[in-house]
């Protein structure tokens, strides 16, 4: 396996610049995530390290060698597309050895490879089989597999779980972290599910308008994000932005206030607000940290809000409220037992140590 470095990377298609100035490193046996909305140019990101697009300018690099103009058969990389792409005239066995064959790998090696890839992935049984025999799941399978035998340095995925139903893409997650864990792959992954790049990443890169936002471990990307679009973005309900004005109480203290309410600021963190003090400032709150009153064992008591509820939405082990605090939207994550109806008048809280504030214009985290 290698490693995987791209050095001001930029495409562009006429006068539409779909990829702009990218500079990653994908580190060996790394799984990294790139993950964006539609159209933020991960899959030409992608295409361009596969050689499927030409690079406009930038270098990319496998291990110590320049690919720029090493032809995609030449690159030593295995891609696993969208769609299954399986040749519906061949068995699965015949699907899995084609590229081996194209190689000149001899038959013997092939059979080893493909009947060791076919029984790490559950696939023995149907080697005889036709594509379409298969489910939606076995056909990604087959898929994958046939990227596995090639062993390459490199495995490119783009959105290879996108067609399967909620079930089947659960248990491909875990069964693409199994074989992570087992091939000890270097991997680059797409996808515009946050939830697949949270679950699959050991970093992520978040991509918008074509330019990287923020590469870090999920868990930071989540807790410490870089500025609101990643805020925004990955967290499912979304964070909560409400725009406002920075105030100075005292010498120490500072003061959040919008048309609906007023807050304290934590003075531990407070003072990062200082160059804002009479400007608009952008507060952010995820629902996870906005608790119902009634269930929480305990509460800050320094800020409460009443509200009233829009919507629920009940998940089980949790629910999902939408309040209007005056004129203010806020989504609360409470608990799975809170029985507040439509309409009604409900109290939460906000967790005073997992404030956010961002610049209204730059949009870069503050606090």
């Amino acid at each position: 396996m290698a490693k995987v470095v791209l050095e001001n990377v930029t495409k562009r298609f006429d006068d539409v610049v779909a990829v702009q100035n990218v500079n990653l490193e994908i580190k060996d046996q790394e799984f990294m995530v790139l993950v964006g909305p539609s159209g933020c140019g991960k899959t030409t990101t992608l295409r361009m390290v596969a050689g499927l697009e030409e690079i406009s300018e930038g270098k990319i690099y496998i291990g110590d060698r320049l690919i720029n103009d090493v032809p995609p058969k030449d690159r030593d990389i295995a891609m696993v597309f969208q769609n299954y792409a399986l040749y519906p005239h061949m068995k699965v066995y015949d699907n899995m050895a084609f590229g081996l064959k194209l190689h000149k790998i001899p038959k013997k090696e092939i059979a080893e490879r493909v009947n060791d890839t076919a029984n790490t992935l559950g696939l023995t049984k149907f080697l005889d089989r036709y594509p379409k025999q298969l489910s939606g799941g076995q056909k990604q399978r087959v898929a994958v597999g046939r990227a596995i035998v090639r062993r390459p340095s490199v495995f490119l995925m783009d959105e290879p779980l996108s067609n399967l139903d909620a079930k089947l893409r659960v248990q491909m997650r875990a069964e693409l972290q199994r074989l992570h864990r087992t091939l000890k792959a270097t991997v680059i992954y797409v996808t515009h599910d946050q939830v697949e790049a949270m679950t699959l990443g050991q970093r992520v890169s978040v991509i918008l308008n074509g330019e990287l936002q923020q590469v870090d471990a999920p868990l930071t990307v989540y807790s410490k994000p870089k500025n609101s679009f990643v805020a925004g973005f990955i967290g499912s309900p979304p964070m909560n932005f409400i725009n406002g004005t920075v105030l100075k109480k005292d010498d120490s203290l500072y003061v959040f206030e919008c048309e609906s309410f007023k807050m304290d600021v934590p003075a531990e963190v407070g003072y990062l607000l200082s160059d804002y003090v009479g400007k608009q400032a952008v507060f952010g709150i995820r629902p996870e940290n906005i608790w119902d009153i009634p269930s929480s064992n305990w509460i800050d008591k320094r800020f409460i809000l009443e509200g009233t509820v829009d919507f629920r939405e009940i998940i089980g082990s949790e629910t999902y409220l939408y309040v209007h605090v005056g004129k203010v939207p806020l989504v609360a994550r409470v608990g799975g037992m809170c029985d507040v109806k439509t309409g009604s008048k409900f109290e939460v809280g906000i967790n005073l140590n997992k404030l956010h504030f961002f610049d209204p214009v730059s949009q870069i985290a503050i606090i």
